[in-house]
């Protein structure tokens, strides 16, 4: 298992995965980049300083275990997955290809490391729960961790996986909200208000936390608090920007689900600081 929690390390690592992601969804000519790119140093915190886990040994019974529920951001997971060792990084170049193990939504049963195979808004989160449960049963130490987006708490789903997660105490689930303010549709304030969050897990029986999602150090302190928490699940209410790290793509809800074309594709290499040749995609 890789592993390094040097900040600036870090940036460079979560600054190589929005790379990962814009070049993956650009050959696929389809996928989801805005919710990919605003979770990605999250992702990179869970994986390289977090996360209990070994790539040589993915089913190892001791790992922590994380569940991508927004699972249309099946890039950012993929990137760091590969970026670890699961599998070889040249085959992030196959999403969403016919007989690529990478396809649009995580497959458990395709995919080293994917835990659950994702999709179908809510069940992520349910799957999670399920999870942290059956360690307990076994009387693992292991935690597990999910990600969901801000539009699928949406799901009713969502809530009655909370509310169950309160109710048996489950105080080895972490949740991470993307909250980036858009979902597919628009505004999530304008689609389904679900304002106050933090307050309305807070009245599920959920130990609640708000952090800036793209600074490293509110990161670290936030997880080290919910390894704190005993007696109920905690969620970390992270404040992200859609698109982060592209400027035409930052705030702007028609990147939730399209792929750049190609000039598109140059620019926002650039912006990120990578020169394209034709040699080089």
């Amino acid at each position: 298992m890789s592993r390094t929690c040097d900040f600036e390390e870090l940036k460079k690592i979560a600054h190589d995965v929005r790379v990962d992601i814009v070049k993956m969804v650009y050959l696929a000519g389809s996928g989801h980049p805005g919710g990919s790119l605003s979770l990605a140093d999250i992702m990179v915190y869970l994986y390289w300083c977090e996360l209990r886990h070994d790539p040589k040994n993915p089913d190892w019974e001791d790992r922590d275990r994380f569940v991508l529920s927004k699972g249309h951001a099946a890039p950012v997971l993929y990137s760091v997955l590969a970026r670890q060792g699961y599998f070889p990084y040249e085959d992030l170049w196959t999403l969403r290809k016919v007989n690529s193990h990478l396809q649009g939504h995580p497959a458990r049963i395709d995919t080293p490391g994917v835990e659950a195979s994702t999709g179908s808004l809510g069940q992520g989160f349910s799957v999670a729960l399920g999870m942290a449960l059956g360690l307990r049963l076994d009387g693992k130490d292991s935690r597990v961790y999910v990600a969901l987006g801000d539009g699928e708490i949406d799901e009713g789903q969502v809530w009655e996986a909370a509310m169950s997660a309160a109710h048996y105490k489950a105080d080895n689930l972490t949740a991470i909200l993307d909250f980036n303010t858009l979902q597919i549709d628009g505004r999530i304030f304008e689609v389904m208000d679900s304002s106050p969050i933090d307050r309305k897990f807070q009245a599920f029986g959920w130990a609640t936390k708000t952090i800036n999602g793209h600074n490293f150090q509110e990161i670290k302190e936030a997880f080290d608090w919910a390894k704190k928490v005993k007696g109920q699940p905690q969620i970390i209410i992270a404040h992200t920007v859609k698109g982060k790290g592209v400027p035409f793509m930052e705030n702007r809800v028609e990147w939730h689900g399209k792929a750049p074309n190609r000039e598109q594709f140059i620019q926002a290499m650039r912006d990120l600081g990578v020169e394209i040749t034709d040699e080089s995609i």
